[in-house]
């Protein structure tokens, strides 16, 4: 999927109460202190549409590598454990001035797998997201967001994920709305601006506006916004070769968790109000 070369890539940490926790990483953000408690804990880059960057921070070059696929995952050549993380993807615009952000309009959401190295003693968060080609999910069915506040459309839509492994399908993530998220509408669109501009390099997180300018600011940007919790199942569950991730949007007021994961088990994956993503894990 090429439509998102020139677009920056960044994911959000702990937008989604006890996931972290479930990923080991709580012990990463120990010095990471938010003015909310509640509030996500940084923003991380794994796409960054140029080459090379003029940053004075030192990003990783595989960064530049674009990650992004909607059919496959490619596990990394190392011997490493890897999870899927079913998130939602908004498609956005970023407006600035004098260098600083100033504006995000979320545009399009999708299904997303921000799928992710489990190590220890990382010293970013972006060393665990991109280690290649094909590292990262996104639907190529995105939903047009009427308005990204309450009263939208996705005001009715939830997130559920599911691991096929030997032909059965098991649950991954939990079934969750997405207004679940600890930070959403307005709330999170202001903090991802702060964030961005007020970010530094410190502990597992990066000077990003630094990154954002190397590359000549970008105006059009794929942001994750954070994992969800998972299952047990999911807890436990690395991916293997041969899996099928299945991350998907669906509208909760037209069809429930059951006819959904019936139709996911028998293959029927395309229905109007939904996003999903599939990929075949190699």
């Amino acid at each position: 999927m090429p439509a998102y070369r020139n677009f920056l890539g960044l994911g959000i940490a702990g937008n989604f109460a006890l996931h972290l926790a479930q990923a080991g990483e709580l012990e990463d953000f120990k010095d990471v202190i938010t003015e909310d408690e509640a509030a996500p804990k940084g923003i991380f880059p794994f796409y960054l549409p140029c080459a090379k960057t003029t940053s004075t921070e030192r990003p990783r070059e595989i960064l530049s590598t674009y990650p992004l696929s909607a059919t496959t995952i490619n596990l990394p050549k190392e011997n490493v454990n890897v999870q899927a993380e079913p998130e939602v993807g908004l498609v956005c615009e970023i407006e600035y001035e004098d260098g600083k952000v100033t504006n995000i309009t979320p545009k399009q959401f999708g299904a997303y797998n921000d799928c992710s190295i489990r190590v220890g003693g990382a010293a970013k968060i972006s060393d665990k997201k991109n280690w290649g080609e094909n590292s990262k999910g996104l639907a190529e069915k995105l939903i047009k967001i009427d308005t990204f506040s309450e009263g939208g459309i996705m005001d009715n839509y939830s997130i559920c994920s599911f691991l096929r492994r030997d032909g059965k399908l098991h649950a991954y993530g939990e079934d969750v709305e997405l207004n679940g998220y600890s930070y959403f509408y307005k709330k999170l669109t202001d903090w991802i601006a702060n964030q961005i501009n007020t970010q530094e390099d410190f502990g597992p997180l990066e000077d990003i506006k630094s990154y954002i300018a190397s590359c000549s600011n970008p105006t059009e940007l794929i942001i994750s916004i954070g994992a969800t919790r998972y299952t047990p199942y999911g807890e436990s569950t690395f991916l293997a070769s041969g899996d099928e991730v299945i991350v998907t949007l669906y509208d909760h007021t037209q069809e429930n968790i059951e006819s959904l994961t019936q139709d996911l088990q028998n293959g029927l994956y395309a229905k109007e109000n939904r996003s999903v993503l599939a990929q075949k894990v190699i």
